[in-house]
């Protein structure tokens, strides 16, 4: 880690106002105490209101407000290449908004955290068979934004067809396909919905409010608990 990052990351820990000794701020960094120390030195030194001692420990109870953009260059790896997923596997307004963010993020980083002349060194390849989930993407993302129904015009593995009116909860990535946690009121009852196999979405007009047994974490609940039985742990 370089010296910069390691004193924005030591500046991250210490400035929760509890007591750090040296020893632990050594083993979280990867570092010796003596590069602790002399790190600590160059805080304070700076102006960073650090209080405390060697042998004792250091707090950081003043605030301190760091820049809107301080990205090491492993985290700003980490945003290009979760950009890049999103412009290969979400709808083109999620992409738009993945390339408009790398963007801002570049054009206010010092020069030392520019991105390099030929990238990162990351590519995505093999994601084109997720072209048929984005038609449909933007409307179901805002409804679950949103709390709105939807009727669907759903195609099933047999091919046949089905109207559903659901309750989207939640999207799921699965790397080659996008899918739907709903409540289907057709069903009464929790389905998940291949978004690739929506021949029509549209909103039917009423929103929906949470109520028990029919929300996202109570999917979760009972699919966990259905696991667990299936284990034979409960």
């Amino acid at each position: 880690m370089r010296r910069t990052d390691r004193l924005f990351e030591l500046i991250q820990i210490i400035r929760d106002g509890r007591l750090h000794k040296a020893t632990d701020l050594a083993e979280a960094l990867e570092v010796s105490v003596r590069t602790i120390y002399r790190d600590i030195e160059t805080l304070v030194g700076s102006g960073i209101p650090i209080e405390g001692e060697r042998g004792v420990g250091y707090i950081l109870r003043a605030p301190i407000f760091l820049p809107p953009v301080s990205l090491t260059e492993v985290e700003l790896e980490a945003l290009h290449l979760g950009a890049a997923l999103v412009q290969r596997s979400a709808d083109p307004e999620l992409q738009q908004a993945a390339r408009r963010l790398v963007e801002k993020v570049d054009q206010v980083m010092p020069d030392a955290r520019k991105p390099p002349s030929d990238g990162w060194g990351l590519a995505i390849f093999g994601m084109d068979s997720l072209q048929a989930s984005f038609a449909h993407m933007p409307i179901v993302r805002a409804a679950i934004r949103e709390k709105q129904v939807l009727e669907i015009d759903y195609a099933r593995a047999d091919g046949q067809g089905s109207r559903r009116f659901i309750r989207p909860l939640q999207m799921e990535y699965w790397g080659q396909v996008w899918t739907c946690t709903a409540w289907c009121e057709t069903r009464d009852d929790f389905r998940v919905f291949r978004i690739d196999r929506m021949r029509g979405v549209l909103e039917a007009g009423r929103s929906f409010v949470d109520e028990p047994g029919k929300r996202l974490r109570d999917y979760v609940l009972r699919e966990g608990f259905e696991q667990a039985q299936e284990k034979g742990e409960v």
